[in-house]
């Protein structure tokens, strides 16, 4: 058989356990994207591996932001970025050919 071994099922289930998503707090049939009501407040929901349960409040999609993902408020030292390197000579393939005159 192609199964997987239940110990790497259990293993990659687990990793998933704890993690938190936040969920607009809408009524009826209302829109649930995060984009729509950033204004609306927020459920925060954790996986315990079987099912979504309720954690926490938040009061709007930035708050909401801060609880998941905490490290993103703090400042971070800034990567540096390798420099352009410049176009080399040559009409290779993918450039545009020159324009009849």
């Amino acid at each position: 058989m192609d199964d997987e071994p239940l110990k790497d099922w259990a293993e990659r289930r687990d990793a998933k356990t704890g993690r938190l998503r936040a969920v607009p707090v809408v009524f009826g049939d209302g829109p649930r994207g995060s984009h729509l009501r950033p204004d609306a407040p927020r459920a925060i929901e954790r996986w315990n591996g079987y099912a979504w349960e309720p954690h926490a409040l938040a009061a709007n999609l930035a708050e909401a932001r801060a609880m998941l993902r905490p490290e993103a408020d703090e400042p971070s030292t800034p990567t540096p970025t390798p420099a352009p390197k410049p176009l080399r000579s040559g009409t290779g393939k993918h450039r545009k050919p020159p324009a009849p005159r």
